[in-house]
């Protein structure tokens, strides 16, 4: 029964002592070099195989993985693995020939990359078809607070209930949206997506609702379709809904309420079937006490909530994600980055990320371009992160320590946000005026 399992799960197999001396060759490889299988045994290999190294791997203990072999005119590729006694003393080697010729290996490569682009078209079509680009294996993390989210979206993803996605800017609230719409029962309808602060408000209910032909001046021929139309059957996934105004959040509410809509310019309502799953950084509840977003639509979306930690709410997860996202870089520049300094860690975990993973990911983009060699080192990263982890609290006052971290937050805001002061102002959570305050006080001059 062993003979037959081995012979079927390997082709050509040889087994070598520690002395390099065969005792085991199975009926196809000796086949193939055409000799008499009860002569060799206990021949020593080199004597019997041509080039062979199994008594090299047999001495050495390291193992030779997918290795060229000229045999009988052809390059084989072969493996060949140490055989180590319950006291870790080698007792010998265990070769196999993947490809009996580098011809068989371009005939399977080449399979391999056809089922790739196979599957990488279906992926594409999908996306295409549906909107959606990630899924729950898409977020990273081994922290308990990822683990109970990821766990959450299971839970609720096959329902239809409105979802309100809460968390900083960065912390990948979409990634979570998209997660939930791939797991429900509408995963095979459209995932459409508006971010309400991204459109101007004389057009958002347009975008949303769509209009009819001649409806306004400028018109498209023939109307347009709304969001709302064509997420039908499927998911809406209202981006920063705290950014929208009063009164369309009015027109949404009516929406949402009545499951049915009218395009401008048309008098006849359309019914429509859509989930929704809204996410803001917006404090709503204050803002409902301050009149700016309507209490009945915050019940409406607010059904589920889920809350996406801050990344220096889960420092555990940055060297997580830090492999990850130098995984991923790296298979899109074709650049290797095979060691992180342990120092890298500490200094990344030292950081109080204001602009979160979004932030995190162009660090490390940054870096490995900047990476000499195949080492990741603190050299790599931006100067005021390095700034940041060696600022010396101790030996200062408790102001001055303050006003160095508010000064190299700042000057990271900009950096981020491209030298945008409305955005800086919104990412650190003041005013315009209060942030050219404090450009002034520390002289930044950007």
């Amino acid at each position: 029964m062993m003979e037959a399992i081995v012979a079927n799960a390997f082709e050509w197999i040889v087994v070598v002592d520690c002395e390099g001396k065969i005792i085991y060759i199975n009926d196809n490889y000796c086949d193939f070099i055409e000799i008499d299988k009860e002569k060799v045994i206990g021949m020593h290999v080199k004597d019997v195989i041509e080039n062979t190294r199994m008594h090299i791997v047999a001495s050495s203990g390291k193992a030779e993985i997918a290795d060229l072999q000229y045999i009988k005119g052809n390059y084989m590729i072969a493996n060949r693995v140490p055989l180590f006694n319950k006291n870790n003393e080698i007792i010998g080697a265990f070769g196999t020939v993947i490809f009996r010729d580098t011809s068989e290996w371009d005939k399977m490569n080449t399979h391999v990359k056809s089922m790739l682009t196979r599957i990488q078209s279906y992926l594409q079509e999908y996306e295409l078809h549906t909107g959606v680009k990630y899924s729950l294996d898409d977020v990273t993390g081994q922290s308990n607070v990822i683990h109970e989210l990821k766990e959450k979206v299971k839970q609720v993803a096959a329902s239809d209930v409105s979802i309100l996605i809460r968390g900083e800017s960065g912390t990948g609230k979409e990634l979570f949206a998209h997660s939930i719409h791939q797991l429900s029962e509408r995963s095979q309808k459209p995932f459409i997506k508006v971010n309400c602060a991204a459109i101007p408000e004389h057009l958002l209910e347009s975008e949303l609702f769509g209009y009819e032909e001649g409806a306004f001046t400028g018109a498209k021929k023939g109307g347009k379709k709304g969001k709302f139309l064509l997420a039908d059957s499927g998911t809406l996934f209202l981006d920063e809904i705290g950014d929208m105004s009063l009164p369309m959040q009015i027109k949404l509410l009516r929406v949402l309420q009545e499951g049915e809509l009218e395009p401008i310019g048309s008098n006849q309502p359309l019914q429509i079937n859509v989930r929704i799953i809204a996410a803001t950084n917006r404090p709503l509840e204050k803002m409902m006490e301050e009149k700016r977003f309507r209490e009945d639509l915050y019940y409406r979306i607010h059904v589920i909530p889920f809350t996406i930690p801050s990344l220096r709410e889960r420092v555990e997860d940055i060297p997580t994600l830090v492999r990850h996202f130098i995984f991923k870089i790296c298979k899109r520049t074709g650049r290797r980055i095979n060691h992180i300094e342990e120092s890298v860690y500490h200094i990344l975990s030292n950081y109080h990320w204001p602009g979160n993973i979004r932030e995190l990911e162009n660090v490390i983009q940054a870096a490995v371009h900047l990476s000499s060699g195949d080492s990741f080192t603190p050299d790599s990263l931006p100067d005021y992160l390095k700034e940041s982890y060696s600022l010396p609290i101790g030996r200062k006052k408790l102001k001055d320590t303050l006003e160095e971290a508010e000064r190299l937050a700042i000057l990271q805001s900009i950096q981020i946000c491209n030298g945008d002061k409305m955005e800086v102002a919104k990412q650190l959570g003041i005013s315009k005026s209060s942030l050219y305050e404090k450009l002034k006080k520390y002289e930044v001059v950007r």
